[in-house]
């Protein structure tokens, strides 16, 4: 099973390395027509307005849309969280506006206040690592949106139907059980 990253920016041979140990096949998707090739996509941190910018320039924000049409699944960590939001609060309009979610940008703090905590997701037995880097979080939920993980009351993980999203970094540890949670959502996508 292959699974892409889109490779506009961030840590996308990290998401290539947590999804190999998944036991799916990374590819980096820098053309949209390497979409038809994969059954489900991560779009990876990095900074959300630059990301949403070349996007809309390499034709990325119909082609992602018309993909998650499809009902195939796409995991947004950090950035891509805000990527794949409906509501982004103070600020511009949505990118894809795929998920049904509100975020607020930066609301863990700027660089020097990233961190690393151990979180319990659900459908994960164990607490999973996660590095925060000017993490953004899930300030509201809409319909159809099931809170996976929260942190300090704070919501940090969710999933709505074939969308799961992440405030972390998951793809920067060893730890790859939400990459398996991902690859697991593409397979029962896939049958």
């Amino acid at each position: 099973m292959k699974i892409g990253v889109l490779a506009l920016q961030g840590a996308v041979a990290e998401h290539l390395k947590s999804i190999s140990s998944a036991g799916a096949e990374g590819i980096a998707i820098k053309h949209i027509e390497q979409l038809s090739e994969v059954a489900g996509l991560i779009i990876p941190g990095g900074e959300s307005t630059t990301i949403g910018k070349l996007m809309r320039k390499y034709g990325f924000i119909e082609a992602i849309r018309e993909f998650s049409e499809q009902g195939k699944p796409i995991f947004g960590t950090c950035a891509g969280l805000i990527v794949l939001a409906k509501d982004i609060e103070g600020s511009e309009e949505p990118h894809l506006g795929l998920m049904n979610i509100s975020v607020s940008r930066n609301a863990f703090g700027r660089q020097r206040e990233s961190f690393e905590t151990d979180l319990d997701i659900k459908g994960i037995e164990q607490p999973v690592r996660a590095v925060f880097i000017r993490a953004p979080l899930i300030s509201q939920v809409g319909e159809g949106v099931e809170v996976l993980s929260e942190y300090q009351d704070e919501i940090v993980t969710a999933r709505e139907g074939h969308l799961l999203a992440s405030s972390f970094h998951p793809e920067l540890t060893d730890d790859y059980r939400l990459h398996q949670y991902f690859v697991d959502m593409v397979k029962q996508q896939s049958m």
